[in-house]
């Protein structure tokens, strides 16, 4: 988290959103001791239960009394690309599991060992930290996804991380189709204590960008954070709304919006592929955001969606509370995932 700069100091010109520190309480009576909180390691093996289940299911199928061969490899390719990892990183696991164990038999918790490994690979280059240039004051942080992939969520969360870390944070609820993404995103602000920018139901989202600009600017807002909706059956309609809302911001700051988060369903399996290739034309997508890995999802089209387009994954949420919301680690997901120790 970023560290809160005297008062009489400007903030720094770049801040990095970081893992926040969960507090510890003293220790409380026994009969009054709340269950303990599990370590964000296991928050997300949980998430990722299912998609490790079946992946340690298969892949013990697969090499029961089975040396590696051909045909072996192909059926491992089959249940890595059925699990939503692509074809990409399905490839490089039968080829490093090739290279060196050909002919001899080979156990599945090799075959996830070395599937922990390639996809550690694969997330490795995009799993980077958010980190917001504050030369741009307000920093505009524009929220884009399919609407139920959770924006409103991890906006509050995300803005819940900045005040934390000391920062002035404003929010506009610019999905004005939704009533309950408009009162959500107050409740937010509440929690938060960020000042809300909202306007009527089915108010002009761009006039509220530009409006909630001006007002974060005026306020001394650090970060301005801003829903949209995300109505893909009218992507028409959808794409002239984005282009809007980028287009009047531009007219406060040519450079704005300065991020472009995209939120990512972890249910939706390959649907997930499809929305970011969207979005990515659509709003200049340049970073994403894994939400509701809470033990349904099919966690491997982050694995999928890395290989071919290689924008940065800055968070991942496995829950609805605040700490649910964390920044992304290759190495924990692979692991969890794979679901080796």
């Amino acid at each position: 988290m970023p560290t809160a700069a005297p008062v009489d100091a400007p903030p720094p010109a770049r801040v990095t959103v970081s893992r926040a520190v969960e507090k510890k309480s003293e220790a409380a009576p026994v009969e009054a001791a709340p269950a303990p909180r599990l370590s964000w390691y296991k928050r997300l093996s949980q998430g990722l239960s299912r998609s490790s289940r079946e992946l340690r299911d298969s892949i013990s199928g697969v090499f029961t009394k089975r040396k590696l061969d051909d045909d072996t490899l192909q059926d491992l390719e089959d249940v890595l690309i059925r699990a939503d990892l692509g074809m990409e990183t399905a490839i490089r696991v039968t080829d490093t599991l090739a290279s060196g164990r050909y002919g001899k038999d080979v156990s599945g918790e090799e075959v996830r060992t070395v599937m922990a490994q390639e996809i550690e690979k694969v997330l490795g280059p995009v799993a980077l930290p958010l980190e917001l240039d504050l030369s741009h004051k307000p920093h505009v942080i524009l929220v884009v996804g399919v609407n139920g992939t959770g924006k409103t969520t991890t906006i509050g969360k995300l803005a819940a991380k900045l005040t934390a870390g000391g920062l002035k944070v404003t929010l506009a609820a610019g999905d004005t189709f939704r009533a309950a993404a408009i009162e959500q995103l107050k409740i937010w602000g509440e929690r938060t204590g960020s000042p809300v920018v909202a306007s009527k139901l089915g108010a002009d989202a761009a006039g509220l960008a530009f409006d909630a600009y001006q007002q974060a600017k005026e306020a001394g807002s650090d970060v301005l954070i801003i829903d949209t909706a995300g109505r893909l059956q009218n992507k028409a309609e959808l794409m002239a709304e984005l282009e809007k809302i980028v287009r009047v911001l531009g007219k406060h700051d040519p450079e704005a919006p300065h991020t472009v988060l995209q939120t990512v369903d972890a249910t939706t399996g390959q649907n997930a592929l499809n929305q970011v290739e969207i979005f990515r034309n659509v709003a200049g997508v340049n970073g994403l955001v894994m939400t509701k890995l809470d033990g349904t999802a099919r966690g491997g089209i982050l694995v999928a969606i890395a290989a071919k387009h290689k924008l940065p994954v800055y968070f991942i949420g496995v829950g609805e509370q605040v700490d649910d919301l964390e920044p992304f680690s290759a190495g924990e997901f692979a692991k969890a995932i794979a679901g080796v120790n």
